[in-house]
Parts: C-alpha cells; sequence; structure tokens
C-alpha cells in the first residue's frame, strides 16, 4: 500500500517518522507546506523542529511543497505519487474533494482532541483556555466537513495544571504517531474501516489563533487569564501594554504566571482599574512580587514577563527596571 504523509511542523513529525519506521519503503511521498521565510505570508506558521523535509530528505522520501494542494499545479503533484492512503496531521489546509477523491484507499487525519470537542485548527489551544483536565487524539476519515469524519481510534491523556500548547502538544503528538500506525495498519487488511459517527449535539469549535488574540483582558475571572497564558504558549504569547504616568505604552509579554491564585489578598480601593499592580508583598511564609488585579475582587500571580526589547525576566527583575507608581497599570494599548 503507498502511503503518503501530509503534514507540517511539530505535531507532525512523529507521525511522520513513526510511518516510516513501521512501513518503510511503503511511504512513498511527502506533501507539507512552503518553507515559512519573512516575505511569505501564506509559508506555514507552525512551530518546527527537525523539520518535515529534513525526515524525507533521510529516509529519500519524495518531498511535494505546493502553496495549494487544492490547485491544478497541487493536485499534479499529489498525483505522481500515486497514493492509496492519505495520511495528514496538522497540514494547515483544507482538502478539496479532488483532493479526498486522488488516494484509492481514502483519507485519515491524526487530530488533537477528542472529537467532536474541539474541531478546528487549534484544539490544543482551547482545550487549555476550556479548562478541561482531559484531552487527546482522534483518528478520523477526512470528510469534506470540517473534522467531521467518522472516528477510527481515539485516546485520551491528562492536562496537566501547568501544561502549555506547546507541552500539551508535544505529548499528543507521541500518542497521535503511535495511533496512526495502528489506523494505518486496519487499512493494510483487505476489508473496509469502519469507523464510529460523531454526535453533532457534541460538537464545539476550536477555529484559527491569530496573532491579536493574545491581548490579556484583565476585566476576565484570574483563573481564566492563568489558563489564558498557558493556552497562547508558545504562540502568540499572551502580551499586555504597560501604562505610566507619562509615557507611552509598553508592550509586555506575560510568559507565565502562578500556579495557584492569590486569594485572600488585601483588596485595591474600588476605583482602581482591572489591571492594575501590586508588587513585592508578604503574607506570612508566602512572597509575592508581583500580583495584577483582575476581575473585581480577583488577583493573579504574575511570575515572568518580556518587556518589548528585552530578555524574558522573572517579576523581580522586571519590578526593578519598572518600579511600581501611583497610576501604573496593565491594559490594552488605548485604555478605555
Amino acid at each position: 500500500m503507498r502511503i503518503v504523509m501530509m503534514g507540517t511542523g511539530t505535531f507532525a513529525e512523529p507521525t511522520f517518522e513513526a510511518l516510516l519506521g513501521a512501513f518503510g519503503g511503503d511511504v512513498v511521498g511527502l506533501v507539507t507546506q512552503p518553507e515559512r521565510d519573512a516575505g511569505n505570508k501564506r509559508g506555514s506558521t507552525r512551530q518546527t523542529g527537525k523539520g518535515m523535509g529534513a525526515i524525507a530528505a533521510a529516509a529519500s522520501v519524495p518531498v511535494a511543497q505546493p502553496e495549494s494542494i487544492n490547485t491544478p499545479d497541487g493536485l499534479a503533484q499529489l498525483r505522481e505519487m500515486r497514493p492509496d492512503l492519505l495520511v495528514v496531521a496538522a497540514y494547515g489546509q483544507i482538502l478539496s474533494k479532488d483532493v479526498l477523491s486522488t488516494p484509492a484507499r481514502g483519507t485519515i487525519n491524526v487530530h488533537a482532541s477528542l472529537l467532536p470537542k474541539y474541531r478546528g485548527a487549534a484544539p490544543v489551544a482551547y482545550a487549555i483556555l476550556g479548562g478541561e483536565t482531559q484531552t487527546g487524539v482522534t483518528i478520523i476519515k477526512v470528510t469534506p466537513g470540517l473534522d467531521s469524519g467518522d472516528m477510527i481510534l481515539q485516546e485520551s491523556l491528562n492536562i496537566a495544571p501547568d501544561d502549555t500548547t506547546g507541552t500539551l502538544e508535544a505529548k499528543l503528538a507521541a500518542l497521535g504517531a503511535k495511533m496512526a500506525v495502528e489506523a494505518v495498519r486496519k487499512y493494510q487488511s483487505a476489508g473496509p474501516v469502519e469507523g464510529a459517527k460523531q454526535d453533532p449535539a457534541l460538537v464545539t469549535k476550536a477555529p484559527k489563533i491569530k496573532k491579536e488574540f493574545g491581548l490579556i483582558d484583565w476585566t476576565k475571572p484570574a483563573e481564566y487569564i492563568e489558563r489564558f497564558v498557558r493556552a497562547m504558549q508558545p504562540w502568540p504569547t499572551a502580551y499586555t501594554f504597560l501604562h505610566r504616568p507619562g509615557k507611552e505604552p509598553m508592550r509586555v509579554i506575560v510568559a507565565s504566571t502562578g500556579s495557584s491564585l492569590a486569594v485572600g489578598m488585601p483588596s485595591w480601593s474600588p476605583d482602581q482599574p482591572s489591571g492594575s499592580l501590586l508588587g513585592n508583598l508578604s503574607f506570612g511564609d508566602q512572597r509575592i512580587p508581583l500580583l495584577v488585579r483582575c476581575r473585581p475582587w480577583e488577583r493573579l500571580i504574575v511570575t515572568e514577563l518580556q518587556p518589548a526589547g528585552k530578555k524574558k525576566m522573572t517579576a523581580e527583575e522586571f519590578l526593578r527596571g519598572y518600579p511600581i507608581v501611583d497610576g501604573m497599570r496593565f491594559g490594552p494599548e488605548v485604555l478605555a
């Protein structure tokens, strides 16, 4: 059976390597997105590790990198590979009916969620943001609908309290690689591969995350912001703007927060807005370098920050460079 891999980035790399290890010369091609560069806005924005192209080169596997797989040129490159089965993992493009009709045995996708939850481009980030304690991987048959195909395999894993999108995606990538091999073995048999229908009543969406989505809303609950900071790592990162009297707003990445929320702390006065700062606090044995006001009566410990043009630093280092003064606060670039 001729297998063609379609994928881009660190989530796809373990699946590609697992297929090569399990099926060797039956993996006859790789379709991956064009290399990213500053002038190519259509290139992949996914994180890269070894690189899909490098893995393919080491295994002497032909590579196609069309701008769009759905164009006549992209289709021609795919058809030259004569796939029996397409295995997709984080490819980054919606596949047309023409693409899906090319492989003789069909197309399967390694999706990083427990479908039908979190259909879309960013299931890992939305699982963290949604406060889930579990997520997983689902292998589905690819259909024209978004992540709506029949489920061939599904396995779950726990989300750790300190997981970011990056750390959780790495765990899911390893799980997905194992499951992809198991799914392909099902297709090596002569009979049809059956799958379970998804319950449309349980569908939730995980649309693509854009750079501006990382702006922190300090009027949200502290628990939500703590999850938001983790969900935005490693991209686009959670950020805010530091407002100081007499100075221009400065963009600041909030890299990490405390593992627990600061409760039972002194309250701000009613006229102090969300995003207000308190620093160098001591409560018994607990020392808190930086505390930020969130939804009324809630506060969040911030532990690491990165001011614009600077390296990431601890809250203590941040406050040495930007000591708290009256009227200093975090918020959007233009305050309401």
